[in-house]
């Protein structure tokens, strides 16, 4: 066999091995069997998948976009406020713990240094920086601390302390029933932890089991609450 035959040869062979492979890649991929499922995967919720706008301001200049707006606490019964006038924080006069949920239409924003015996949960720095607000049928003003600054450092919490959407329509997916107890501040059987927390507030202590399965205190204000979670359904219920 001439040297161009055998060239001839080697090449016819490496042709049909190719087209072979290719046909078998392309059998494979018209029926790819049995494809196996990922249970690691867990279904997120309708709660899970919700839509909650924060903007992480970093300087106070940047919280100034608040002014104007409505808010509504995210952080119920922890934070405090007080009566703002004259220009003025007056902080020797606590109106009391702005409730969960609660609405409120931001005026301006403004920095105040803080009496050194005030505790208003977050630290005090040279200054604070505080939104004033008006609740919902009423001109009086009141003010409550979002952050601080001390020299260089500044630190603010708005998008741990507000909503920026109203949280019925965030969790618009939440029963009508549910939401009529949430607005007027008491806990009902079958209310996930969440819901719990959107009525009654964040401040709380529990047992040390997971989310929904735990029994957990509640300190709405100074009233008390223990509510027991099954399967993420309160349904034992104490208020004191």
């Amino acid at each position: 066999m001439k040297n161009w035959q055998k060239s001839l040869t080697v090449i016819l062979i490496t042709f049909i091995l190719g087209g072979i492979y290719l046909y078998s890649v392309w059998r494979r991929r018209q029926d790819p069997g049995v494809i196996p499922q990922d249970n690691s995967r867990q279904k997120l919720s309708l709660d899970q998948l919700a839509v909650i706008r924060e903007f992480f301001p970093m300087h106070f200049e940047q919280t100034l976009r608040l002014e104007g707006t409505t808010v509504w606490e995210k952080n119920g019964y922890a934070m405090p406020y007080y009566p703002y006038a004259g220009g003025h924080v007056i902080f020797d006069k606590r109106a009391g713990v702005i409730p969960a949920a609660q609405r409120m239409e931001v005026k301006k924003i403004v920095k105040a240094a803080v009496p050194a015996s005030e505790d208003d949960r977050i630290e005090h720095g040279s200054r604070q920086a505080f939104a004033v607000f008006a609740l919902p049928g009423s001109d009086a003003l009141f003010a409550t601390p979002i952050g601080y600054m001390q020299g260089s450092e500044e630190a603010y919490y708005t998008d741990l302390l507000f909503y920026y959407d109203d949280p019925h329509g965030i969790y618009d997916n939440w029963p009508k029933d549910v939401w009529t107890a949430i607005d007027a501040h008491r806990v009902k059987p079958g209310m996930s932890e969440l819901e719990t927390e959107m009525a009654i507030g964040r401040k709380l202590e529990a047992d040390g089991g997971t989310e929904g399965e735990r029994t957990v205190n509640y300190d709405q204000g100074g009233k008390h609450w223990t509510v027991m979670y099954v399967k993420n359904q309160a349904t034992v219920i104490q208020s004191k």
